[in-house]
């Protein structure tokens, strides 16, 4: 069965056993990029954040972060961990899920978007998808209602079709 998403909204996840290394070095080219654009500076804290954040492509919480910083022997505060992490989120590298407490790294931080998450409750991958009529939907209600939206995130549970062991096209 072909895929019935427009192009624009297929979900964008890596396939099961891909070398997260390229992803790693993929995302810190786009932040080296993205903050010298824009003059900002990607400190090594900040760097090795985004690394350890892209480690897997599933959700990793502040408190675990700090807890992998801290196995290279150098004690770090909680403090560096959400600073980097408040820079991070700005520049659009990384997301906050909500429902986990925790972060993902975005897969496409140069375009601006609204992204919506499909999380796995078994295996906990996230997998991130903009659909444009997700979005639309959403601003079309809150329109509707008077309401000015300033940002919104969507965040689905289910099961992922790896998890579910059907093999996508």
């Amino acid at each position: 069965m072909a895929n019935s998403l427009p192009t624009a909204s297929r979900p964008r996840t890596p396939p099961a056993g891909h070398d997260h290394e390229h992803c790693i070095a993929d995302a810190l080219a786009k932040a080296e990029t993205i903050c010298e654009r824009h003059g900002a500076r990607l400190t090594p804290m900040r760097r090795r954040v985004l690394e350890l954040v892209w480690q897997s492509h599933r959700p990793v919480g502040a408190y675990d972060l700090l807890d992998l910083l801290n196995a290279r022997g150098r004690r770090h505060a909680p403090i560096a961990v959400y600073r980097a992490l408040d820079f991070l989120i700005e520049r659009g590298l990384v997301h906050r899920l909500a429902s986990r407490n925790a972060f993902i790294g975005c897969s496409h931080p140069a375009e601006p978007h609204t992204a919506q998450f499909l999380i796995c409750e078994r295996c906990h991958a996230v997998t991130e998808l903009e659909d444009k009529a997700i979005a639309g939907a959403i601003r079309a209600g809150a329109s509707h209602l008077g309401f000015t939206l300033a940002a919104h995130v969507v965040e689905a549970q289910g099961v992922c079709a790896t998890c579910r062991g059907q093999v996508l096209p």
